[in-house]
């Protein structure tokens, strides 16, 4: 019996996308999967689509008109998607970005959502390159790696480290936070000494387009390039940073809500794996031997899939719950919840992709073919894992944390 997840907009909470549209976007993506995969992007007439259904307004504030979801519900979201694609649940998960640009002067923030809050933020923070102070702002210029979802965004994303300027130019800090200027204690580097992104339009950017990979090739997760570009202070905010705005969501942990959403599509994809499988139980084997539901090893193969895959799953969702049960009441998040978010999430990646590869190996020889979902499923989930806030490390700083020591630099 496969996993049913549940379309229907009570299951997904008022201000997510209705059934209706959220099955749109799963038909769109079904229809047009191997033509992202071709072209190696979603296309803006399927950032749309996305828009459309509400996605990209998921993470936008609502006191300028977004819904500001809950996690887990945007998480179930991407979920779907990912079912259907990876590539696109991948470039649907950045509808949650916009929590980064909650750091933003409100002023600033006012005029990002002056024509709504469906906007579509992609960038890339590594390698941070340095950036002239100038009279207001940054000079910028360098290259930025694995920015999903560039070909289709709104506004782009860059990290940057604040060089030296004239004095007295570019600085921060002054005024209060939400009061339209750049917050306090950001003078070049950020907060705590952390880097800046600075917030550009897509006349500002080239792409250079080399995602050449094996997996989640729709992502269109492409190179940025920026040439002595001038980026007002207002402009600029530390991923993570505090807040300008006032909702719960945004006293949800940022960067562990960033694996989070990552996270979940290794899941999305390992069942439709695992799905594929067990639908194809019934089936004659080539060779004229028994049917894989009649095979032992084929059972319990699928039996200890199924229960890796779901008890992941639930410590995945259990840990989103606990952290915004929390911040909905009014706290932050304690630096352990924080943790299980990042833990739960590396889990889920591993798990994930553990699970994929049992079920590419239970298809047998047929997997192996172009057509075959199994090999793409394979290559999809193999990805996840590999980014940087999900690779094994991650289970040394959730150690650290769970026995009192201090963790490696930026896990929390």
């Amino acid at each position: 019996m496969t996993q049913t997840l549940d379309s229907s907009a009570a299951a997904a909470g008022g201000g997510s996308p209705s059934g209706s549209r959220l099955d749109r976007v799963l038909a769109v993506v079904e229809e047009r999967r191997a033509e992202c995969e071709e072209r190696r992007h979603i296309p803006r007439d399927m950032i749309a689509v996305f828009k459309d259904a509400g996605l990209y307004r998921a993470s936008a504030p609502k006191r300028f008109g977004g819904d500001a979801l809950p996690p887990a519900e945007f998480l179930r979201l991407i979920e779907r998607i990912s079912v259907v694609d990876g590539s696109a649940g991948w470039v649907a998960s950045f509808g949650s970005a916009l929590v980064y640009l909650a750091a933003l002067p409100l002023d600033t923030q006012a005029e990002l959502y002056a024509e709504g809050p469906d906007v579509a933020f992609a960038g890339g923070l590594f390698p941070v390159q340095p950036a002239e102070r100038v009279e207001g702002g940054y000079r910028v210029s360098g290259r930025w790696r694995f920015a999903s979802g560039c070909m289709g965004a709104d506004v782009l994303g860059v990290g940057i480290k604040a060089g030296e300027g004239k004095a007295g130019e570019g600085k921060a800090g002054e005024g209060k936070a939400g009061e339209g200027k750049a917050g306090e204690g950001r003078a070049g580097e950020g907060r705590a000494g952390r880097p800046l992104t600075a917030v550009l339009r897509p006349d500002q950017v080239k792409i250079a387009e080399n995602w050449d990979v094996i997996g989640l090739r729709g992502t269109g997760s492409h190179d940025l390039v920026v040439d002595g570009a001038v980026v007002p202070e207002e402009w600029t905010f530390v991923r993570g940073g505090a807040p300008t705005v006032d909702e719960p969501l945004y006293r949800y942990p940022t960067v562990p809500y960033a694996s989070q959403v990552l996270a979940v599509v290794g899941l999305g994809v390992a069942r439709a794996a695992l799905d594929h499988v067990i639908a194809q139980g019934g089936r004659s084997a080539y060779t004229g031997a028994p049917k894989p539901a009649e095979r032992a090893t084929y059972r319990t193969a699928v039996g200890q899939a199924e229960a890796r895959l779901r008890s992941a799953r639930a410590f995945f969702y259990e840990a989103t719950e606990e952290a915004w049960a929390t911040v909905e009441a009014g706290d932050p998040a304690t630096a352990d919840q924080a943790s299980m978010l990042r833990l739960a999430s590396t889990h889920l990646a591993k798990t994930s992709f553990e699970v994929a590869r049992a079920a590419y190996q239970l298809g047998g020889i047929g997997a192996i073919a172009d057509d075959s979902p199994l090999q793409r499923h394979l290559r999809d989930a193999s990805v996840v894992p590999q980014h940087a806030f999900l690779q094994e490390g991650m289970y040394d700083g959730a150690g650290a944390v769970l026995m009192g020591v201090q963790p490696f630099p930026g896990y929390l």
